[in-house]
C-alpha cells in the first residue's frame, strides 16, 4: 500500500505547477477527507486517497486553454494512469467519477460517497481564511489586472455561496466554523475599497 500511495503522490506532484493548486492544497485536501471519512464509514479510503491526490492534475492543462475543465480532463487522466498501473477498470472509473463531479462550478454532481467526500473536502479548502489566501493566489497564476475587485467578485460568486453545497454533515460543520472569517474579511475590503472609490466599484 505504502508503494502504490508514493507512485500516485510521484504522479501528482509532477502534475501540479500552480500556487493555489500545490501539493499543500493536496495534502490538506486528503486531510480533511480522511476526517470527514471517519462520519461516513462506507467509504472506500483507497479510492478516497487516490482521488483526493489526483483530483487537480489536470490544472496546468486548464490554465494554458481555459475552455478545458480540469475536472474532466483529470479524471480521464487519472483514468488512464492508473489503468497502467495494474488498477482495476472499477477502481479506475470510481476514482474518474470523483475527480470529474469535484468541481463547484459544474451540473455534474458527485453520486458516490467518496465523490462527495472529495467535493466537501475540496470545498473546505476554499472556506475561511485559507480560502481567502488561495483566492488571492489564484487571481496572482491568472495575472488578473484588477486583483481587489476579482477577490470580490469571486466571493460574491462562490465563496459566499458554498456554505450550503456541502454532501456531508461532517463537511458542513468544519464549513459553518470558518464561514464567519471569510465574510469579515470581504466585508472590510469592501469597505476600504469604497472608502476609496466611492459606490462606483
Amino acid at each position: 500500500m505504502k508503494t502504490a500511495y508514493l507512485a500516485v503522490e510521484a504522479y501528482m506532484l509532477a502534475s501540479i505547477n500552480d500556487a493555489a493548486h500545490n501539493e499543500e492544497h493536496v495534502y490538506r485536501v486528503l486531510n480533511y477527507a480522511m476526517e470527514i471519512a471517519r462520519h461516513e464509514r462506507e467509504a472506500n479510503l483507497e479510492l478516497l486517497t487516490i482521488a483526493c491526490l489526483l483530483h487537480d492534475i489536470a490544472r496546468a492543462e486548464q490554465f494554458a486553454d481555459s475552455s478545458k475543465c480540469h475536472a474532466m480532463l483529470g479524471g480521464e487522466k487519472a483514468h488512464d494512469w492508473l489503468l497502467t498501473q495494474g488498477y482495476t477498470e472499477d477502481f479506475a472509473s470510481a476514482v474518474q467519477h470523483c475527480i470529474q463531479t469535484h468541481r463547484f462550478r459544474s451540473n455534474n454532481p458527485p453520486q458516490s460517497i467518496e465523490a462527495k467526500i472529495l467535493f466537501d473536502a475540496d470545498k473546505l479548502d476554499v472556506c475561511g481564511t485559507i480560502g481567502v489566501a488561495r483566492t488571492f493566489f489564484y487571481i496572482a497564476h491568472a495575472n488578473e489586472p484588477e486583483p481587489l475587485g476579482a477577490f470580490l467578485r469571486e466571493y460574491e460568486f462562490k465563496l459566499a455561496k458554498l456554505y450550503d453545497k456541502f454532501y456531508t454533515k461532517r463537511g458542513a460543520e468544519l464549513a459553518a466554523k470558518r464561514q464567519k472569517a471569510a465574510r469579515d474579511f470581504y466585508e472590510a475590503l469592501l469597505s476600504e475599497v469604497n472608502e476609496c472609490y466611492g459606490d462606483n466599484t
